[in-house]
């Protein structure tokens, strides 16, 4: 096989969380590209006709668009008795859901962390059982988990999301030595400063946005197209023998 062939992802079915728009519209863009139908899931993703659903069926792949309130446990065991009904063969998974609520440590209210913690960690947690024993039954699987630089930083104003992002981190490497050995690969991308709505307060605020940039050593801030060879890479057969690995997309940020 040549090592173009392996990052084909002809034939295979891959479930993308968080795909409305920014990194995860460009995860569901990247593996339609390379070959694979896409099941799309957000909290207010549009059932018909989605920007990212004329982007996926453009490529011609198929797109089967679903909502999901990734904060309601109810709503998530109801998404997923669904999708496992309408889809018994999964092969691809991308948790990418997430959610920031931003307030300082000491005034940074219950609602707040509940419900970052509920959607960044429990709920991909659960998703990731529930649709990784499939896998495992099947010997074949590809998981791969949106961390973050705050999987590896504390941040500011953050402490949810930085908790969360820590635990995607550590989740990953869990997930991976149970299941190397089962034919399922388990790893995650931990996205730089990238220009997406989660960062919006960031780069409006003149100060911290240079202070940021004056960080990154590509100097500039990233894009979601950014991480369309490192999903599908992580995707494929390309990365049969990675396992428990955070591939960092930031520009440089970490190396520094």
């Amino acid at each position: 096989m040549s090592v173009l062939n392996t990052f084909d992802l002809s034939g295979k079915v891959a479930l993308v969380t968080g795909c409305k728009r920014g990194i995860g519209k460009a995860l569901a863009e990247a593996l339609a590209e390379a070959g694979a139908d896409i099941i799309g899931v957000s909290a207010s993703l549009e059932l018909e006709n989605s920007k990212v659903a004329q982007s996926v069926e453009a490529l011609g792949r198929k797109f089967y668009a679903y909502q999901c309130d990734f904060a309601n446990r109810d709503s998530l065991y109801q998404f997923i008795e669904q999708v496992k009904k309408d889809h018994p063969v999964i092969d691809i998974l991308f948790n990418n859901a997430g959610n920031i609520l931003r307030k300082p440590a000491a005034e940074h209210p219950d609602e707040y962390w509940d419900q970052i913690i509920e959607i960044n960690q429990n709920a991909q947690f659960v998703l990731t059982r529930e649709l990784g024993k499939e896998m495992i039954a099947r010997g074949s699987g590809k998981i791969v988990f949106t961390a973050s630089l705050l999987t590896f930083q504390g941040g500011i104003t953050v402490p949810g999301y930085a908790a969360s992002k820590g635990a995607i981190g550590s989740l990953t490497k869990a997930f991976a030595n149970e299941w190397a050995s089962k034919g399922v690969n388990v790893n995650a991308i931990a996205p730089g400063y990238i220009a997406t709505d989660n960062t919006e307060a960031l780069r409006d605020d003149p100060e911290r946005s240079a202070s940021i940039l004056g960080r990154i050593p590509a100097g500039r801030w990233g894009e979601p197209e950014d991480f369309k060879g490192p999903a599908v890479f992580l995707a494929s057969k390309a990365s049969d023998y990675v396992h428990g690995t955070i591939l960092t997309v930031d520009g440089g940020w970490m190396g520094r």
